[in-house]
């Protein structure tokens, strides 16, 4: 965008010959057409953007959020075998006594193209070490995995540290914070699309960022997460729930939320090569 410079005296003649109207709602006709045939470039009929009230404070949910979790209640959650606690306005996976455990928590609401914000914490002192050592992650519509683990000062696979897409592509970079202290991932996920016959007809996609960095930009995801194997792709419906993993690490969570978002176009040239 071009910014020009006005003085004051020919801004407030300018200002001064033109119409109510154009004040009120400057654009043009006499502009060229924008690709779709729709509206022209600066198009005063234009339909303008909703306002949305951003958060109180870094992290905070906008006015148009759904809250999932705001430190108090489970009601928007289910959990596939026991209950998670609630304590200090966090809420934390607890594994069995002497075992690994699956207890997934589940939204009870599903959705599409979403944008997430979510905050997690390890535990500390670490547990134990590579994969066991504050395993968790968030699935998007319960199939597609970006990994949660403790990765400050922990070797482990590249695509199964903290920030990949689980194994299938490793973050940028690693920009973890210590054990025990809070880390916040902003994501937007778009979910695939598929033809009426189950053709694939354009990936999911995911922009990650942990800790205010990016750490997948716009990433094609190959497929959803199988453990130990490539990922595929299945036809699934539009909308699902959103999950939480427990690995057997007591992981915490605190102030997550979602931004249901517009469905974007699907490629219907989709050659089925992600990179």
């Amino acid at each position: 965008m071009k910014h020009i410079a006005w003085t004051g005296t020919i801004a407030a003649a300018i200002a001064a010959s033109a119409p109510v109207a154009a004040q009120e709602k400057p654009g043009f006709k006499d502009t060229p057409m924008l690709p779709g045939g729709q509206w022209h470039v600066h198009d005063s009929d234009r339909p303008y953007p909703a306002t949305v009230a951003p958060g109180d404070a870094p992290g905070a949910p906008p006015s148009d959020a759904v809250v999932l979790f705001d430190g108090k209640s489970l009601d928007a959650w289910q959990a596939k075998a026991r209950p998670w606690t609630v304590r200090d306005g966090a809420m934390t996976s607890i594994p069995p006594l002497g075992g690994r455990g699956e207890n997934a928590l589940v939204s009870k609401a599903s959705f599409g193209d979403v944008q997430l914000h979510l905050e997690f914490r390890s535990p500390n002192p670490p547990l134990h070490s590579s994969q066991d050592r504050g395993n968790s992650g968030i699935w998007f519509m319960q199939r597609y995995e970006i990994q949660i683990l403790d990765g400050y000062q922990n070797p482990t696979y590249a695509d199964g540290t903290v920030g990949a897409i689980y194994g299938w592509k490793p973050p940028l970079v690693n920009p973890s914070r210590r054990p025990g202290e809070w880390q916040s991932y902003d994501i937007v996920f778009e979910r695939p699309h598929f033809a009426p016959d189950g053709k694939l007809l354009r990936p999911a996609y995911i922009t990650a960022f942990l800790n205010g960095v990016l750490v997948q930009n716009r990433q094609p995801w190959l497929g959803g997460t199988i453990w130990r194997d490539l990922g595929q792709y299945e036809a699934h419906g539009d909308a699902a729930p959103i999950q939480l993993q427990d690995h057997g690490s007591p992981v915490s969570f605190r102030n997550i939320w979602v931004r249901p978002l517009p469905e974007t176009a699907a490629s219907y040239d989709f050659e089925g090569t992600v990179k």
